[in-house]
């Protein structure tokens, strides 16, 4: 069921933006009292701006199939990030029993992703050196082949990874660590998934 607004402002207590969407499919933004795009509303979500999207006529939530069809308008435009297979897998999700833990995973695959991505910046601007980011980058990785593993069927069989390169023993017996946690949560997942 969505939710309802009870904020009457353009903006919450929190600072969260509401826009409405109308029925003749018009966006607007009632902090700036203008009519906005989902180009719009994309630029938004890159600058972090927190938003909300309400019916105009029921008041019920509607950001999340807004936030679907900006994805699938990015997709179609020949941005496409989302590989078929994984597609594929995503969509075999609804309705089975993993479904619902679905979201959590995905939310914090990408929490770490991102995060990882804003550890790799700051090394670059404080110009580090190429063991920390190797590290860092080894995260990434084990992070996305897990998530392989899981979500697509036979992703074992891929190319011989570069080994990445030793720079102490505190970097090595990281990753050692980091390995052995990827292990045990894709272990965990595969007894989930029974």
């Amino acid at each position: 069921m969505a939710k309802k607004n009870t904020s009457t402002s353009g903006d919450d207590a929190e600072g969260v933006i509401t826009i409405k969407k109308y029925a003749n499919r018009r966006l607007y933004n009632t902090s700036s009292s203008s009519y906005i795009t989902l180009e719009d509303l994309a630029k938004m979500v890159r600058e972090n701006v927190d938003f909300q999207v309400l019916d105009a006529k029921s008041g019920d939530d509607i950001t999340h199939s807004i936030l679907t069809q900006i994805i699938m308008d990015e997709e179609a435009n020949g941005g496409q990030m989302l590989p078929v297979s994984f597609l594929r897998q995503l969509i075999g999700m609804y309705g089975n029993s993993m479904q619902n833990l679905m979201p959590s995973y995905l939310e914090a695959s990408m929490t770490n992703f991102r995060q990882n991505q804003a550890n790799i910046r700051e090394a670059f601007e404080k110009g580090m050196s190429a063991g920390p980011l190797a590290a860092i980058h080894e995260t990434n990785m084990a992070m996305m082949r897990a998530a392989a593993d899981t979500f697509i069927p036979g992703s074992k069989k891929r190319a011989a990874e570069p080994a990445a390169p030793e720079s102490s023993e505190s970097s090595s017996s990281e990753i050692a660590v980091l390995r052995e946690q990827m292990a045990a949560m894709q272990k965990k997942l595969d007894e989930l998934s029974k």
